[in-house]
């Protein structure tokens, strides 16, 4: 899961805030990730967080989530729908490729709603779509989250309904208050860190501290 760049000229100040949009898409990515998945009681997935932070006021820092996708670790995962041997191997593989979609586009999602809340703009359901989403680094997530849809459901009406639908749990996943706090929270810990590399375990840790000290 990884932001898509824009190389443009930008001035340190510019530069600072696409480093803070950067880190809020890839704390968006995460924070559903490791959170909304466990809501929902699906199994846990690997995940990590590579980081490139060369400290050069003129380039803005690189972070990509790498795993965190449910369907991957399904060995059914490449089994069409007519093959499978059972309606619960079909209702995993189900709730495992809408969770990845949702975890898709929590990414952009939180890039918006930083973005809109420093610039004092309003944020909401109405004036949010997926297509502004491309606006927020988006456009790799959004087609990773159409191939999952395509090759799960073939008919285009049932697909954009499924769309449209995964869309608003994902802003309602990042608009809530807890999960908001959670996004901020690993958004600065991404910014501060100086390592090259995050582990999932290292991740796990930072969030649960954070929780734990916020419940």
């Amino acid at each position: 899961m990884q932001r898509t760049q824009h190389i443009v000229q930008c001035s340190p100040v510019s530069i600072s805030e696409i480093n803070k949009n950067i880190a809020f898409h890839e704390a968006g990515h995460v924070i559903a990730i490791y959170i909304r998945n466990h809501q929902q009681q699906l199994p846990p997935v690997f995940f990590q967080i590579t980081i490139n932070n060369s400290g050069q006021k003129k380039f803005p820092f690189f972070a990509r989530v790498e795993g965190g996708r449910l369907v991957e670790n399904l060995l059914i995962a490449n089994i069409k729908k007519h093959d499978f041997a059972t309606d619960l191997e079909e209702q995993l593989l189900k709730q495992a490729y809408e969770a990845d979609v949702i975890n898709f586009l929590a990414g952009p999602l939180a890039e918006a709603k930083f973005v809109a809340l420093r610039d004092d703009e309003i944020f909401n359901s109405h004036l949010m779509n997926i297509a502004a989403l491309h606006n927020y680094g988006g456009h790799s997530d959004i087609e990773q989250a159409n191939r999952y849809l395509e090759y799960f459901i073939p008919n285009v009406d049932e697909r954009e309904l499924k769309m449209k639908s995964l869309f608003e749990q994902a802003f309602q996943f990042i608009d809530d208050y807890e999960n908001w706090e959670c996004i901020k929270h690993f958004a600065n810990y991404l910014l501060e860190n100086k390592q090259s590399t995050i582990s999932c375990e290292e991740a796990s840790t930072v969030l649960e501290h954070f929780l734990g000290n916020n419940r």
